[in-house]
């Protein structure tokens, strides 16, 4: 292996107080400027929240020649070093990793873990320059192992040793992950693919975990590269932390860090019907086809306002709808495409996303270019309000992506085409909604492209059962839960705490409020505890109105509850049903009526060669 070439900015990383959770880090800047200025990011792409990753460095110092040098502190999360130019400069910190997301970082006896984001302070006016990344062992780490998307320069067997990057973003995109774990490889679309997976149990099953997902992972190329191309990425890694009970996941240009329940790994089976896939499995499954899907569309596909990162604040975006929501709607459809799951499955899957976005009154006030905009501060911050104030790009943006996949199959065209259009028109690379209004209007007319934009900046429901029942499934309205009638999200634990009042239900009417406790029920002059909310139920009878005994703030409250739902429309019967009431609300089912017509959108048929070669023009 070559040996790296010395390095202007090199950052040399030891885990040596594993007890102590603290990563040893220094910075080595063969060139600094004079009063050379760094700072560390305040947030890491592709989750939109401002983190503060600077509350978890310490000690921060400098040397030049040998000797100590000011260190200026200017804001939370920069400093000046009081250096000369082009004198060597080294800069010593620690950072303190107990952050167990795929965010951060960590580290302790069992596992190390960190994005560059958290430890790598960048050096104003060097980020395009080449940089390393050292990764040194310890005693504490002496039989771990390494894995990186970085490029290896000179490492050992275990992957310690020196790595590099063309630049700081490429160099904060590459997560490291250290440890003693299970790892596997495979190769899709010609592309080396390697498989790490920390704390599994030893029933894991990593065979079928590595061809399940070299399934996705072939149908996402040939999805993307229909015409032969070669993928992006020389390599790719999949880093996955299991956990007790956890999920999550973070893109990035050649891996992405994954986060899951220790039930939801494959098992290795001995008995007839173990083999099939639980349903934590397939939702960890679904969470590899989203992340990988990121792969192209926001790490290369990506908005326009990304082009280049400003890692000191926020990067607003109103087309979190498009790269969240329509990677969303992909996620589990590739599931389906790949034959990981059936027909059967996909569709409950994609009820599910439909109720939670019906289920929502926020959907009536905020839209989805909106709520792309508000991450930073709703999406990502959210409370006992949430739910009444906005909505999920995520799961109304796969809707809207839905939506626009069967009207465009009306004519002649899928939303496969729309993808693949904008990859080709963007050349992989930043883009606007202009962009894709212009895909779409090449593709089906004016008409559509006018329907997206409404569907994307305003409130109105999206037309979902009319569209579905062009595609040979039929909507039917089914009775609401006990929840969903009285509009209220509970936790159950020997009482029923509230978490949330939605908008415009019995349980606001009555005066509940998220954090009640939900001690007692009174109905017909007779009391009783509750444990749960179907106790309600069996002790309410056949009474039209009972008594809610909740306890706020040590005060014990007497409410008075109605049990009659307010009337809704049956949203089957009004495919638009923008007036129907916030809550509460019927659950939308779905079922087959043409099986030949439900069968031709889902494998992705009847998709016009000529349609992309019109949008490429």
């Amino acid at each position: 292996m070559a040996v790296a070439p010395a390095s202007l900015i090199r950052y040399t990383v030891q885990a040596s107080a594993v007890d102590a959770h603290i990563f040893d880090v220094t910075l080595h800047l063969e060139h600094p400027a004079a009063g050379q200025l760094l700072s560390l990011p305040v947030w890491i792409p592709g989750s939109y929240l401002v983190r503060e990753f600077s509350k978890n460095l310490q000690a921060l110092s400098a040397t030049q020649s040998g000797q100590p040098i000011a260190v200026e502190q200017l804001s939370k999360n920069q400093w000046k070093i009081g250096c000369n130019a082009d004198t060597v400069c080294t800069i010593s910190y620690q950072v303190c990793a107990y952050d167990t997301s795929v965010r951060t970082a960590w580290l302790d006896r069992r596992r190390g873990f960190f994005n560059g984001t958290s430890l790598c302070l960048r050096v104003h006016g060097q980020e395009h320059n080449p940089h390393a990344l050292e990764l040194l062992s310890s005693p504490a780490t002496q039989d771990w192992q390494v894995a990186t998307g970085l490029a290896a320069a000179q490492v050992d067997g275990q992957g310690f040793g020196l790595y590099t990057a063309a630049h700081y973003d490429e160099l904060v995109d590459c997560p490291v992950e250290m440890g003693r774990f299970w790892r596997g490889e495979f190769v899709a679309g010609g592309v080396p693919h390697e498989f790490v997976v920390a704390g599994a149990a030893p029933s894991f099953d990593g065979r079928r975990l590595l061809a399940d997902t070299q399934k996705i992972c072939e149908a996402e190329i040939a999805f993307w590269h229909a015409d032969g191309s070669r993928p992006p990425m020389e390599r790719y890694v999949f880093m996955l932390n299991v956990v007790d009970d956890g999920y999550g996941g973070l893109e990035h240009r050649n891996s992405t860090a994954l986060i899951c329940g220790r039930s939801d790994l494959p098992r290795k089976h001995t008995g007839p019907g173990q083999a099939k896939a639980s349903e934590g499995y397939t939702t960890l499954l679904g969470l590899i086809s989203h992340e990988y899907f990121h792969t192209w569309n926001v790490k290369r596909l990506r908005p326009g306002e990304f082009a280049r990162y400003d890692y000191e604040q926020e990067n607003y975006t109103e087309l979190l709808w498009f790269f969240e929501g329509f990677t969303s709607y992909y996620d589990d459809l590739f599931l389906r495409r790949a034959g990981l799951i059936d027909s059967a499955q996909y569709l409950k899957l994609i009820t599910r996303t439909i109720n939670q976005v019906l289920q929502t009154p926020g959907r009536q006030l905020q839209s989805v270019a909106e709520a792309s905009f508000d991450a930073w501060v709703k999406y990502y911050r959210q409370d006992e309000n949430t739910a009444n104030h906005t909505v999920s790009y995520y799961t109304k943006g796969s809707l809207v992506a839905l939506c626009l996949d069967l009207s465009l199959r009306q004519h002649g065209a899928s939303l496969d085409d729309v993808m693949r259009g904008l990859w080709q028109r963007c050349d992989g690379g930043p883009m606007t909604e202009a962009d894709v209004v212009a895909v779409v209007s090449e593709l089906t007319g004016v008409s559509l492209a006018q329907q997206l934009l409404q569907w994307v900046h305003g409130t109105d429901d999206l037309p979902l059962a009319e569209l579905l029942a062009k595609h040979g499934i039929k909507a039917k309205a089914e009775p609401a839960q006990l929840a969903q009638k009285l509009g209220l999200r509970v936790q159950e634990n020997h009482s029923v705490q509230v978490k949330t009042v939605l908008r415009g239900g019995l349980a606001e009417q009555a005066g509940m409020m998220a954090g009640d406790e939900w001690l007692a029920v009174e109905a017909q002059e007779q009391r009783w505890r509750i444990a749960k909310l179907d106790d309600l139920l069996l002790y309410a009878g056949d009474a039209n109105q009972v008594t809610a005994w909740v306890a706020r703030d040590k005060q014990i409250l007497t409410l008075q509850l109605a049990l009659e739902p307010q009337p809704a429309k049956p949203v089957a019967e009004d495919a638009n049903s923008a007036n129907a009431p916030a809550a509460p609300i019927s659950n939308l089912g779905l079922e087959v009526s043409d099986k030949a017509a439900c069968e031709l959108w889902l494998s992705g048929s009847a998709a016009p060669v000529a349609a992309v070669a019109a949008v490429a023009a």
